[in-house]
């Protein structure tokens, strides 16, 4: 495991960087150093720009929307409530399917034609108009419903883990103590869940910075360029032989992650020089 993990992550992550900085078209075939060159193309290309601004507007939403419909399936789920293990497959089914059909799924409900719009107006609505997809002021907004709705399951599950580690005594004193739930949620139970809100966060960032799929089987990148992602950038480069520009490309996608991987690790750092000092 080992040897494949340096193998395929260390390395490639290492190959993908150094192509970066040379104008190769089609990987090691007739490769020449060109310093940032790639990179100054990159970031005065407007497409490329207009993938960055969509991956932010896509990721806060899609993050957020995870997040808070993730805690509140897992508060609704630690109350003990009964069949518990049904309503948990119900949950964790959307994030059993692939990417792809999820966003076949939803672009069926939001086609104008076969979905939503055709069900209210055959029952006698016919001026009513919902088709997020075909306008690109609401297409990003379309896709961000269909993958939380894909993603919000694992978050609960994982927060869920988080919850369930609490202990039972500080809700005795909470009530004893007169603290309404909502902030014993705030004040105590979240900061003491930050291990798994901080895992749950960096799966999603990672899931967001390298979404294309459902961007394929949703929207295709259009209307336009309205939904294009930095994953579709990279992959379009690749198949034009264009393999230096999509390295760069891929890079700068690899840095957030990597900030965050590190920022994560410094404060699991600092907190094992906390316990080791007490």
């Amino acid at each position: 495991m080992m040897i494949v993990a340096i193998g395929v992550f260390v390395i490639g992550i290492g190959f993908t960087i150094v192509l970066s900085f040379t104008n190769t078209k089609f990987f090691l075939i007739n490769i020449s150093f060109v310093g940032t060159r790639q990179y100054d193309i990159l970031w005065s290309t407007a497409r490329w720009v207009e993938s960055v601004k969509h991956i932010w507007f896509y990721g806060f939403g899609h993050i957020t929307l995870c997040l808070v419909g993730g805690f509140l399936l897992a508060v609704f789920m630690d109350q003990r409530i009964k069949a518990e293990d049904a309503f948990r497959t119900i949950f964790l089914y959307p994030f059993a399917l692939s990417a792809v059909i999820t966003g076949l799924v939803w672009q069926l409900m939001l086609d104008p034609i076969w979905g939503f719009q055709a069900f209210v107006r055959s029952l006698g609505f016919a001026d009513f108009s919902f088709a997020p997809l075909a306008d690109g002021n609401t297409a990003l907004i379309g896709m961000i419903v269909a993958s939380t709705w894909n993603g919000a399951g694992v978050t609960m599950a994982i927060l869920l883990a988080g919850l369930r580690g609490v202990d039972e005594e500080i809700w005795k004193a909470a009530k004893i103590d007169g603290i309404p739930t909502w902030r014993t949620y705030i004040s105590i139970v979240i900061p003491m869940m930050s291990g798994a809100i901080a895992t749950a966060l960096v799966l999603l960032v990672v899931n967001t910075v390298r979404t294309f799929d459902i961007v394929i089987a949703m929207t295709g990148g259009g209307p336009g360029i309205a939904t294009q992602m930095p994953a579709t950038y990279v992959i379009d480069n690749i198949n034009s032989r264009n393999v230096g520009q999509g390295m760069a490309a891929a890079t700068c996608m690899l840095l957030p992650i990597a900030t965050l991987i590190l920022i994560q690790f410094f404060f699991r750092w600092r907190a094992s020089l906390k316990g080791r000092t007490r």
